[in-house]
C-alpha cells in the first residue's frame, strides 16, 4: 500500500514493449536500476509501469536493443498537477467548492436544547449569545463543550444539570432542571409539630387549632397546630397548616491559616494556533512566542476536531493558550483571620439552610490560636422554618 501510494506521487507511466529483444531489455533495466511494475505478457508484448523519473533512463537503454517501446497511460499526482494547470478555471471551481464545504461543516447550524421549560430555554439561548454559541459561527472559534456546560451550569440557576455535545454542526443539550419543592397537600388529617428546639420569631396558622404563640420556647416534637378542631362533643380532624419560623442555634467549628499562598493571574497571555494530524501539531499563528517568556506560564489548550460533510478528518484545529501567574502570600491578622473564619461558617451554614432559613447574628465562643492557624468555635443565631407534619393516629 505504502508502495502504491509512493508510485501515485512521484507519477507512473504504461509502457508497451514490442520486438525479439524484450527479456534482454527488462533485464538491462534491472541492472540500471529502473524499477519496473505491474508486468503483464500478452501474445507479441509485454506492457509494464516505470516511475516518471526513469522515463529518460529507460529511452536510453531502449536505443541499444531491437525493441519498439510506446508509451500509454500516465498516473500520478504531477500529471494531475499538470491537467489542473491546463484547466485552471476548473481547478479553481473544485478548490473553491471544496473549501466552502468544508467551511460549512465547521460552522455550527442549530443548536438543540431538550428537557427545558420556555423560560430555561430562553435563559438558556440569552447566556448562550453572550459567550458566543450562536449559528452561523465556526467551532473552532467558540469554547469546548466541557466550557460550555460548566458556564451553562454556573449562570443558570435553575439548571441541576446540562450535557453539552457537538454533533456535526449541532449543538445538542439536554437538561436536568432544578425541581422546585411543592407545597405539601395537607390531604389526610396532620397535627404540626417542631422540628427543632426554638423560639418561635413569627406564625400564621391556616388550618388547625394554634397551641403556641410567638415568642414561646419550644421543644423538638411539641405540637404547634393541632389538626382536631371544635369541641369535645363535635371535634372534627383536619389538616393543619401553617408557616412557623423559629430563632434556632447552629455551633460550627472553624480553622483558618494565617498565612496562605496561592496563584494569580498577572493578565499577561499570549495565544498560539495550531494545525494537528497523525499525533504531530504544526503551528501557524504565533509560533514566535516562547513558553520562558512568562516566568510562572500556564497552558491551556482547546481542541477543535475538523469535519468534512459527517465524516471527522484527521485534522484538528488547537488554540493554546497561555497565561503568566504569580504565587501571592497573604498574611491575616488574629482579628482579621477570626472575621474570615466567621465569614467562612456563614456561608457553609447558608448553603445548607437553602432558602429555608437566614443567619441572623454570630457570636465566638471560642478562639485558640496554633501551628499557624486560629481555630474558632461559633453560635449562629438562625431563623428557619421549624414546620414538621404528623399524622393524626387513633388514640390523639
Amino acid at each position: 500500500m505504502k508502495n502504491k501510494w509512493f508510485a501515485y506521487f512521484i507519477g507512473r507511466v504504461e509502457v508497451e514493449i514490442k520486438g525479439n529483444g524484450i527479456e534482454r531489455l527488462i533485464n538491462e533495466c534491472t541492472r540500471q536500476g529502473i524499477t519496473m511494475f505491474q508486468v503483464s505478457r500478452r501474445q507479441d508484448s509485454v506492457r509494464l509501469f516505470i516511475r516518471l523519473s526513469d522515463v529518460h533512463a529507460f529511452r536510453k537503454v531502449r536505443r541499444h536493443h531491437d525493441v519498439t517501446c510506446s508509451f500509454h497511460q500516465k498516473k500520478g499526482f504531477p500529471f494531475l498537477l499538470l491537467w489542473s494547470r491546463k484547466n485552471i478555471g476548473f481547478t479553481l471551481g473544485i478548490v473553491c467548492f471544496l473549501v466552502t464545504i468544508l467551511a460549512l461543516s465547521n460552522m455550527v447550524w442549530k443548536i438543540d436544547i431538550k428537557g427545558a421549560n420556555p423560560e430555561t430555554e430562553h435563559q438558556m439561548r440569552k447566556h448562550l449569545d453572550d459567550i458566543g454559541v450562536q449559528k452561523g459561527r465556526f467551532q473552532f472559534l467558540m469554547g469546548t463543550p466541557e466550557k460550555i456546560q460548566k458556564s451553562l451550569t454556573t449562570n443558570i440557576p435553575s439548571i441541576t444539570w446540562v450535557g453539552v455535545e457537538l454533533n456535526g454542526t449541532t449543538f445538542q443539550m439536554k437538561v436536568v432542571e432544578k425541581n422546585e419543592p411543592e407545597k405539601e397537600k395537607y390531604t389526610s388529617p396532620q397535627h404540626i409539630v417542631a422540628k427543632k428546639k426554638a423560639v418561635i420569631t413569627r406564625m400564621y396558622v391556616e388550618k388547625g387549632e394554634p397551641l403556641a404563640a410567638v415568642d414561646e420556647h419550644v421543644k423538638k416534637g411539641q405540637m404547634l397546630v393541632s389538626g382536631l378542631i371544635g369541641s369535645e362533643d363535635q371535634q372534627k380532624t383536619v389538616g393543619a397548616k401553617a408557616k412557623i419560623y423559629g430563632e434556632t442555634w447552629y455551633r460550627s467549628e472553624v480553622s483558618v491559616p494565617l498565612r496562605t499562598s496561592f496563584d494569580v493571574f498577572t493578565g499577561k497571555m499570549k495565544t498560539k494556533h495550531k494545525l494537528s494530524a497523525f499525533g504531530g501539531s504544526l503551528p501557524f499563528w504565533g509560533f514566535s512566542f516562547k513558553k520562558d517568556d512568562f516566568k510562572h506560564p500556564k497552558t491551556e489548550t482547546e481542541v477543535h476536531p475538523l469535519h468534512f460533510l459527517n465524516m471527522q478528518l484527521p485534522f484538528s484545529y488547537e488554540k493554546e493558550i497561555t497565561r503568566e501567574s504569580e504565587k501571592i502570600n497573604r498574611e491575616y491578622t488574629n482579628k482579621e483571620a477570626v472575621q474570615a473564619g466567621i465569614k467562612m461558617g456563614k456561608k457553609e451554614l447558608e448553603e445548607k439552610l437553602g432558602q429555608t432559613g437566614e443567619v441572623k447574628s454570630e457570636k465566638v465562643l471560642h478562639e485558640t490560636t496554633g501551628n499557624g492557624k486560629v481555630k474558632l468555635i461559633i453560635l449562629y443565631q438562625v431563623i428557619e422554618d421549624i414546620v414538621q407534619p404528623t399524622p393524626i393516629v387513633q388514640g390523639d
